[in-house]
């Protein structure tokens, strides 16, 4: 991963990429535990200071348990294989949001909508490059249902609904 300065040096990055609307609403958090045993730690995603998403360490132990599981089941350890089920349960923790982060900062918005990664995808939802069309032009179902609301979200913003 992509090393950086500082937390609020990367959170005013983001949070400046925010579309209008939203700016002031949306904001992020990343906090490490550093008296704690390998320093874990904690993200969120906030809407008027209330979590919409979480990304805890308590996250990690979950993709340990079912990379421990999958290799037991092939003999292998392949992260790739059940980077779907995260997704799908937002299964993430703090670093896995801080690394979102720090790739997204350096992607064109355009292959930021197309990425993998949910979290990618939702800077991208919210950024203000992105416009009407494009927002109209994405599949709401093409994201995780936990990840919706970010879409739903940045719809309202724009006074659209769902169906465009």
């Amino acid at each position: 991963m992509k090393g950086y300065k500082s937390w609020k040096a990367l959170k005013n990055q983001l949070e400046d990429l925010l579309c209008e609307r939203l700016r002031g609403r949306v904001t992020y958090f990343l906090t490490r535990y550093h008296e704690v045993h390998n320093s874990y730690g904690r993200a969120a995603i906030l809407l008027d200071k209330r979590e919409l998403a979480r990304f805890s360490w308590i996250e990690m132990y979950s993709q340990e348990r079912d990379m421990s599981e999958l290799y037991k089941q092939t003999g292998k350890y392949d992260g790739k294989s059940l980077e779907k089920k995260w997704d799908e349960g937002c299964t993430y923790y703090e670093m896995d949001f801080l690394a979102a982060a720090l790739e997204f900062i350096d992607m064109r918005v355009q292959d930021a909508l197309k990425s993998e990664n949910s979290i990618i995808r939702i800077f991208a939802v919210m950024d203000k490059r992105v416009g009407r069309r494009t927002l109209q032009s994405l599949d709401e179902d093409s994201f995780p249902e936990w990840a919706r609301i970010f879409y739903r979200l940045r719809l309202e913003a724009e006074n659209m609904n769902s169906e465009g």
